[in-house]
């Protein structure tokens, strides 16, 4: 009689799906736009600021928002989230973080809130169909305009865009610390999400030059297991000053451009209010807002 063949042990094909597992990384399973919202965005922070500041200098709240460069639109989200007749425009010639947010962020909606938001995949220096209160540029987006004639431009199409009380706000950041070659800020983020409950955010400084401003920054995330997700975003920027952007402002027809500085309690630590200034600190690394009036 024959032998039988023997059929494969049960566990080798264990051992060789866990061989397969173990091979996926962290790296492997992150979600950029996740990880990006988690470490650097307080898009309900935002919204409120928004609100706020336009109701303090129009004595009403604002109904109207477009986001500029908005990516994920995770603000657009927010601000019809603050009233039920808030509207949102976004904006973003990427359609990729546009699908990001739809597929992730929107969801958390109600059906009557997603249809008051409206995206746009299209140049920011397009012309709006409807004008905004607010017109926002968060997340030091229009670095990416590296002249003085193209950011200019940038905001006298701005200007067109929003109505006739209404106001741009932009936020920016600066110090010595910005300006270092070579350099690496880390942070340890904590989360709930499964399987990145921890994870580092890499602020990557790779190279500024002092003649043209030019800076190239690029942000990394790196994992419990060993495993990185290299340049998971680039910025080559021109890297603008408070009074280059203000300045600028005025010049595309805006009557006033207020910087807002964060201010600081007793101990001298940061409150993350901010307020309107005209002196700062020398600090070697600060973030704050422009406010523009038309």
């Amino acid at each position: 009689m024959p032998k039988t063949k023997d059929k494969p042990k049960k566990k080798n094909k264990k051992k060789h799906k866990n061989k397969m597992v173990e091979q996926t990384t962290l790296a492997d399973r992150a979600d950029r736009y996740a990880l990006y919202g988690l470490s650097v965005q307080e898009p309900a922070n935002e919204a409120e600021f928004f609100n706020n500041t336009y109701k303090q200098l129009n004595g009403k709240e604002p109904r109207i928002l477009r986001e500029d460069f908005c990516g994920t639109h995770a603000v657009c989200c927010e601000w019809v989230k603050l009233h039920k007749k808030n509207v949102a425009y976004g904006v973003d010639l990427d359609p990729e973080p546009l699908a990001w947010g739809k597929a992730n962020l929107q969801p958390a909606l109600t059906d009557e809130q997603r249809s008051r938001i409206n995206l746009y995949e299209d140049d920011v220096r397009s012309t709006a169909e409807v004008k905004a209160d607010v017109l926002a540029a968060q997340n030091f987006s229009f670095f990416l305009f590296k002249t003085r004639d193209a950011l200019r431009g940038y905001f006298a199409q701005a200007l067109a865009n929003i109505a006739d009380d209404g106001i741009m706000v932009m936020d920016m950041m600066g110090g010595s610390d910005c300006h270092i070659e070579n350099h690496e800020d880390v942070r340890t983020i904590d989360t709930d999400v499964k399987g990145f409950k921890k994870f580092k955010y890499i602020w990557e400084q790779n190279r500024f030059n002092p003649i043209t401003a030019d800076a190239l920054f690029h942000i990394h995330f790196r994992f419990k297991d060993g495993s990185e997700l290299d340049k998971a975003f680039t910025y080559d920027w021109r890297f603008w000053t408070l009074p280059e952007v203000t300045e600028l402002l005025l010049e595309a027809g805006f009557s006033d451009a207020t910087v807002y500085w964060e201010e600081t309690d007793e101990d001298g630590d940061e409150t993350g209010e901010f307020s309107p200034a005209s002196e700062g600190p020398a600090d070697p690394s600060w973030i704050a807002y422009i406010v523009a009036q038309k």
